[in-house]
C-alpha cells in the first residue's frame, strides 16, 4: 500500500514539464541586445529545438556545447571576431534553463575597402556611384550587412545597365585578429554590355505599330532593366490589356543582344463605373461612368460620365485619340453639359473642348480650345448693378496649360499636385462675347524636415485683364475658400460682392498655406496650418486669415484628411469642419 507515496516522490524528482506538456528549453541570452541579440537567437540550435519531441539530457547537452560556437559565429557579422561565451544548463519544472553569456569584446577595425571593376563596365559612372555610395565606412567596425549590401548593390546595378554576364571574380574580407583591423576587396568583372533585341508582341487586338510606341526603348538601344518596367507600366496603364508580362529571353552571347517577349491578355471592352462620396466641399456627390476601352484597333476610346453633387451638375462625353507617345499624349474632344454654382453665382450651358496633350522631359504641355454657350444667374436677387450677365454668351477660349510631370510618372493625367500653369484669353475678333486674358499659377511642396516631421507649402495666383468685367462668365473668375483653398471658410464662399450682397466672383487671386505635419505611429499624422487668402479685384484689397489643426491617415496611394479652422481675420465666426482626399505626394 506504499506504491502510491513512492510513485507521487519519483514523480517529483524528474526534470519534467508540468502537466501542460512535453520538456521544454527556455533560453536566456546575456550581454547583448538589438541587432546582435537578434542575430544570437536565430543562430542558437538551444532556441530551434526547445519544444522538439523526446527531448533527454544527452540531447540538451550536446546542444549547449553548439550553443557556444553558435553565439561566436553569430557576432561576426558585427566584426565582433575576438569574443567569449559561456552557456550553463539547469533542471527546471519546465525542463531546462540554458543560459548563454556573451562577452563581446572589442570588434575588428575596417581599415580599408577597394573595389575594382573590370570588364565593359570599368568606365560606367553609375556603378562607380554605386560603389561610392554603398560602401561601408572606414575607421568603424566591421559589418558584414554592410559587405553584403555592396555586393548587392553592385550586381543589380550591373544587370539594369545590361551587363548580363556581371560576376565578383574576387569577393571577401580579410581579417587580422592580432591587429584587430579588416579589409574588403572586391573585383567586379562585368563582362560585356548587351543591348535590346527584336521585341514580340503576343496580343492581336491592337494595331502592332501602336504598342511598339508604348516600348520606353528601343531596339539596338543598351539593355536596362528598368526600361522593361517602365514598358510594364506604360502597358498595364494604358488600360487595354487585364494582364501584361513584359518578359526577357534567353540573351545571345554571339550578337550581345537580349531579345523581349511581351504577352498580353485584352481588357473588358467595357468598364462601368460607380461612386459615391462625401467632402465638406462637395457635400455627397455622386459618379456614374461608362468607358468603351477599345472602339478599333488604333486604340481610340469612349468615354461618359455624369457627376452629382451640391455644387455641380453635369455630363461629360469624351473620345480620346492616342498620339505620338500614347503612354503619355493623346488628343481628345470633350463635351460637357451641365450646372455649376460658384459663390452666389449658378453657370449652366455647354462647353465643347478639343484638347491635345504632349510630353517634354518632366513637362507635360496641354494645348485646348474651349467653345462655350453658357448662362449665369444669380442664386439670389440680382439688383440693378449687378456684374453678372444673364445672358447667353458665346466664348471661344483658346489656352495652354504646363505642369510637372513626378519623377517616374506613366499615364496621361498627373496628378495636380506639383507646378501647374495654365493661361487662357478670348477676345471679340474671335467671335467671343467678352475679351480677357487670365492666368492661374499653383504649386504645393512636401519637404521633409528630417525625422517625422513635414512641411507642406502651397500657393495660387489668378491674374486677370477683362474689358467689360460683367460680361466675364463665371467659370473664368476666381472664387477662394474650401478645403483646398482657405480653410475655416466655405467652398468658393470668398469673393468680391456686387450691390446687393452677391458673391460674384473677383479679377484676381491670393492663396497661401503654411503646413506642419508630424508622423505618428500606425500610418497616422498630426497637422498644424496657417492659411491665407481671397479673391478680389484691386491689388491691396483685404485678405482673409485662418490656423487650425489636423488628423491626416495615411493609405498607399492617399492621404485622408480631417481638419478644424478656425477664422483668424473674423475671430466671431464658428470653426469649420473640412474632410478632404488627397493623392500621395
Amino acid at each position: 500500500m506504499r506504491i502510491i507515496p513512492f510513485m507521487t516522490t519519483l514523480l517529483l524528482l524528474m526534470p519534467v514539464a508540468s502537466a501542460g506538456g512535453a520538456p521544454v528549453i527556455n533560453v536566456e541570452v546575456k550581454g547583448v541586445s538589438g541587432p546582435m541579440l537578434d542575430n544570437v537567437n536565430a543562430y542558437l540550435s538551444l532556441r530551434r529545438f526547445a519544444r522538439a519531441e523526446d527531448l533527454d539530457q544527452d540531447q540538451v547537452d550536446r546542444l549547449a556545447l553548439r550553443a557556444r560556437r553558435e553565439a561566436l559565429e553569430a557576432l561576426k557579422p558585427f566584426g565582433h571576431y575576438r569574443a567569449s561565451a559561456e552557456v550553463v544548463v539547469e533542471s527546471t519544472t519546465e525542463g531546462w534553463l540554458a543560459t548563454v553569456t556573451v562577452e563581446p569584446g572589442e570588434p575588428v577595425m575596417l581599415r580599408r575597402v577597394e573595389v575594382f571593376i573590370e570588364g565593359a563596365g570599368s568606365t560606367d559612372p553609375s556603378l562607380w556611384l554605386v560603389a561610392e555610395d554603398k560602401a561601408p565606412q572606414v575607421d568603424k567596425a566591421l559589418n558584414h550587412p554592410a559587405y553584403a549590401e555592396l555586393k548587392g548593390a553592385l550586381q543589380r546595378a550591373a544587370a539594369v545597365r545590361g551587363y548580363a554576364d556581371a560576376s565578383f571574380s574576387t569577393a571577401e574580407i580579410l581579417v587580422d585578429l592580432e591587429a584587430g583591423e579588416a579589409e574588403v576587396k572586391l573585383v567586379l568583372d562585368t563582362g560585356p554590355r548587351y543591348r535590346f533585341g527584336e521585341t514580340r508582341f503576343a496580343q492581336d487586338s491592337l494595331d502592332p505599330k501602336l504598342i511598339a510606341r508604348y516600348l520606353r526603348y528601343r531596339e539596338g538601344d543598351w539593355y536596362d532593366t528598368s526600361l522593361l518596367l517602365q514598358t510594364q507600366f506604360a502597358l498595364d496603364d494604358s488600360d487595354y490589356f487585364r494582364i501584361v508580362e513584359v518578359l526577357p529571353q534567353e540573351r545571345d552571347r554571339d550578337t550581345l543582344t537580349v531579345p523581349i517577349r511581351i504577352d498580353a491578355e485584352d481588357n473588358l471592352l467595357q468598364r462601368y463605373r460607380v461612386g459615391l462620396g462625401y467632402a465638406t466641399d462637395t457635400e455627397a456627390r455622386a459618379l456614374l461612368g461608362w468607358n468603351h476601352r477599345r472602339l478599333n484597333r488604333r486604340g481610340h476610346r469612349l468615354s461618359l460620365e455624369a457627376r452629382l453633387s451640391s455644387p455641380e451638375q453635369a455630363l461629360d462625353a469624351s473620345y480620346v485619340v492616342p498620339w505620338r507617345d500614347p503612354a503619355m499624349e493623346k488628343l481628345a474632344l470633350k463635351l460637357s453639359l451641365g450646372k455649376a454654382q460658384r459663390g452666389d453665382v449658378e453657370t449652366d450651358g455647354l462647353t465643347l473642348a478639343p484638347s491635345l496633350t504632349q510630353t517634354s522631359g518632366r513637362w507635360q504641355r496641354v494645348l485646348f480650345m474651349n467653345f462655350d454657350y453658357t448662362r449665369d444667374s444669380l442664386v439670389g436677387a440680382a439688383g440693378a448693378d449687378a456684374e453678372v450677365s444673364t445672358d447667353r454668351s458665346h466664348l471661344l477660349v483658346p489656352g495652354i496649360s504646363m505642369s510637372t510631370i513626378p519623377p517616374g510618372f506613366i499615364g496621361s493625367e498627373p496628378q495636380g499636385r506639383g507646378l501647374y500653369a495654365e493661361l487662357i484669353g478670348s477676345a471679340g475678333a474671335l467671335g467671343s462675347d467678352a475679351d480677357f486674358l487670365r492666368l492661374l499659377v499653383r504649386d504645393e511642396r512636401r519637404l521633409d524636415l528630417g525625422g517625422p516631421w513635414h512641411l507642406v507649402l502651397r500657393g495660387e495666383l489668378g491674374l486677370s485683364l477683362v474689358e467689360d468685367f460683367g460680361q466675364l462668365p463665371s467659370q473664368y473668375r476666381f472664387f477662394a475658400g474650401g478645403d483646398r483653398s482657405v480653410r475655416g471658410y466655405g467652398y468658393q464662399e470668398l469673393s468680391p460682392r456686387d450691390v446687393d450682397g452677391n458673391r460674384v466672383g473677383g479679377r484676381h487671386l491670393l492663396i497661401a498655406s503654411v503646413e506642419v505635419e508630424r508622423d505618428l505611429p500606425r500610418n497616422l499624422g498630426l497637422a498644424v496650418f496657417v492659411d491665407g487668402g481671397n479673391a478680389f479685384d484691386n491689388f491691396g484689397d483685404r485678405l482673409q486669415y485662418s490656423a487650425g489643426i489636423g488628423l491626416r491617415y495615411r493609405l498607399p496611394f492617399l492621404v485622408v484628411g480631417v481638419d478644424v479652422a478656425q477664422s483668424l481675420s473674423e475671430p466671431g465666426r464658428a470653426p469649420r469642419f473640412h474632410l478632404n482626399f488627397s493623392p500621395i505626394l
